[in-house]
């Protein structure tokens, strides 16, 4: 049975849902698809104040595209100590940091190509 294909736009919607859900913190989503180079077509990038706020926004994440979409991640890593984790949908990545984490990789500037959308916080 062949994996049903979603709308990235739609799939986007559903993991800044999940995140917002749990209050996380400057969300950032980078348009990759312009870049020949690029991995996949968008990175979407935020962060929590500590572990656990990391580990609630991945899991708010898995769950809103889960319930929503009837879809799962290709593949998860970082959980263990929830600095940085990645959460791989093939077409979006998804980077949850620490703050200082994500301070000291500054992905942003190393796709300075990429178009970014800033989505404001609700809270």
């Amino acid at each position: 049975m062949a994996k049903k294909t979603i709308n990235n736009d739609v799939l986007l919607a559903n993991i800044i849902k999940g995140i917002e859900e749990v209050k996380g913190n400057d969300i950032d989503i980078l348009d990759l698809r312009e870049i020949d180079t690029a991995v996949c077509d968008y990175f979407v990038i935020c962060n929590g104040s500590s572990n656990t706020q990391v580990n609630a926004i991945v899991n708010s994440i898995q769950k809103t595209v889960s319930k929503d979409l009837k879809d799962k991640p290709w593949h998860v890593e970082g959980t263990d100590n929830a600095e940085w984790v990645l959460i791989d949908y093939v077409h979006i990545v998804v980077h949850v940091f620490q703050k200082h984490i994500r301070e000291y990789y500054n992905i942003e500037s190393l796709w300075g190509d990429a178009k970014i959308t800033t989505i404001e916080n609700k809270y």
